[in-house]
């Protein structure tokens, strides 16, 4: 028979559990609320089956654009909570893909794995090395290579939400196998464990110095000595659901893995919004912030210059986290 504290235990569980998994579904901003969503599989993307062992039950599906050159770069690009794979769509990453030459890899987490369709960017067997999701996802990045005969040296990863999350993890457990990343609306890796929970994570809780941030990362890949991924962070002042302060602690974070301080070389604006970049002690940029100014949680995108189409979760805030990503990482001239 249960002892009256482990009945109160189980009972304090299933209650964190419940509140956790109502707050893990991101709310979208006003703007976003009555749109339609669109159809959960663009026809622009193609299911890839059979891409490895697949430990973390996911799917892959991917954009290649015709007469794709070899050597191409390749964009991993992971939705967030409630989404799926026409993620890549609705941010304008196909149709840069298309303009650019580039190969658009996108994963899809299925209910199975999380009510929510939230990638596991909090649970420690999906975000170690060689285990569940993050492993998945790795394996999706050696197929696409092998079939469109990607360039290994200039694959990046990007996510909005549990998929900036989960984008996080990717830097920091697989770092050798990507140049950048694009973390929007998104947490440190080891968020949720510093925090005690992506609850307290999402709020802003975790109370972490930079250099405690970074040893969660290097942690993460045991005597890798680098190159470590660039960072680039796009965040809404107004985001009720990830708290602005995450974008902070992100910065904390790989700054302190390149060798960087925390203060920034250059502040200008960029479409009207605070822009940041942090450069190491060589002048190189290690990691760039955009805050977007008034926006609650969801990409920024600017349909009127061709980048994307407003949807839940997909803001028309007249900047592209697509097209800045694609300047900054060197894919050609995005629709910033």
């Amino acid at each position: 028979m249960q002892t009256r504290a482990a009945r109160l235990t189980a009972a304090l569980t299933v209650l964190v559990a419940a509140l956790a998994a109502a707050l893990l579904t991101p709310r979208p901003a006003v703007a976003a609320a009555s749109l339609t969503p669109r159809p959960a599989i663009a026809t622009a993307l193609t299911e890839v089956t059979g891409f490895g062992s697949n430990p973390g039950a996911l799917r892959m599906f991917r954009h290649d654009p015709p007469d794709l050159p070899a050597n191409a770069p390749v964009v991993v690009a992971l939705h967030g909570c409630g989404q799926d794979a026409g993620y890549a769509v609705d941010s304008g990453w196909t149709a840069l893909a298309d303009r650019l030459r580039f190969s658009v890899v996108v994963p899809q987490q299925s209910t199975a794995n999380n009510l929510s369709k939230c990638f596991d960017w909090f649970q420690s067997g999906d975000i170690a090395r060689g285990t569940g999701e993050a492993a998945s996802i790795a394996q999706m990045v050696d197929r696409q290579l092998v079939d469109v005969r990607g360039d290994a040296s200039r694959v990046y990863v990007t996510g909005l939400s549990a998929g900036g999350g989960m984008a996080a993890v990717m830097m920091a457990a697989y770092p050798e196998k990507f140049a950048a990343g694009g973390i929007v609306a998104g947490l440190p890796y080891g968020c949720s464990d510093a925090a005690g929970g992506p609850y307290p994570c999402m709020f802003g809780w975790a109370n972490q110095t930079p250099v405690q941030w970074g040893d969660r990362v290097r942690r993460a890949r045991p005597g890798y000595s680098g190159p470590w991924p660039t960072l680039t962070v796009f965040q809404g002042s107004a985001d009720g659901t990830v708290k602005p302060s995450n974008m902070t602690d992100l910065v904390g974070q790989w700054t302190d893995v390149q060798g960087a301080d925390q203060s920034a070389d250059v502040s200008d604006t960029v479409a009207g919004y605070p822009h940041r970049i942090y450069r190491d002690p060589s002048g190189r940029a290690v990691a760039e912030t955009y805050s977007v100014t008034g926006m609650g949680h969801g990409q920024p995108v600017d349909p009127a210059a061709g980048c994307g189409s407003a949807a839940p979760y997909i803001l028309d805030v007249h900047l592209c986290a697509a097209g800045r990503l694609s300047d900054t990482w060197g894919l050609g001239v995005g629709l910033g």
